[in-house]
């Protein structure tokens, strides 16, 4: 079976590349860099969206564990409750469903947080490879209006 190559072995290999075709006005240095860079906030991305995931599933069994223990609760007491008064069983179990929606918005306000921050890691990716787009261009410009004059 063959394993997938690492990020680094496939840098060092598009760096071979480029020396072999030297291309005028190319930073391979440069270059090759910013997709480095590119690498590394898709696995900060990548961290903070498992981080989330493993944040929701331990939401999750603690939701599971609490309910399960109101429910036992709720089946001990249940036959007491109801020969003395059938509100007390009604008022407990919209207690425990209360409970059990707020519960729910905390997990969905964990999965929006957690895919929020991922995002914001790649956004900012995108935004330093326009700025690194953008630096790139300017020599140039300055390069043909001196050639120009």
């Amino acid at each position: 079976m063959e394993l997938m190559p690492s990020p680094a072995d496939l840098l060092g290999e598009i760096a071979r590349t480029f020396e072999q075709f030297r291309l005028p006005g190319l930073n391979a240095g440069a270059l090759l860099e910013g997709r480095r860079k590119d690498i590394e906030a898709l696995a900060q991305a990548n961290r903070i969206a498992v981080d989330g995931v493993q944040e929701i599933v331990r939401k999750q069994g603690q939701i599971l564990q609490e309910t399960l223990q109101e429910l036992q609760t709720l089946v001990r007491a249940l036959p007491a409750s109801l020969a003395q008064d059938p509100t007390k069983v009604a008022g407990f179990v919209q207690k425990v469903l209360h409970e059990t929606f707020g519960s729910m918005r905390d997990l969905a306000e964990l999965a929006r947080k957690s895919q929020t921050d991922a995002l914001h890691v790649v956004s900012e990716r995108v935004q330093r490879n326009i700025e690194e787009l953008r630096a790139s261009l300017e020599p140039s410009k300055v390069k043909k209006r001196g050639k120009d004059e």
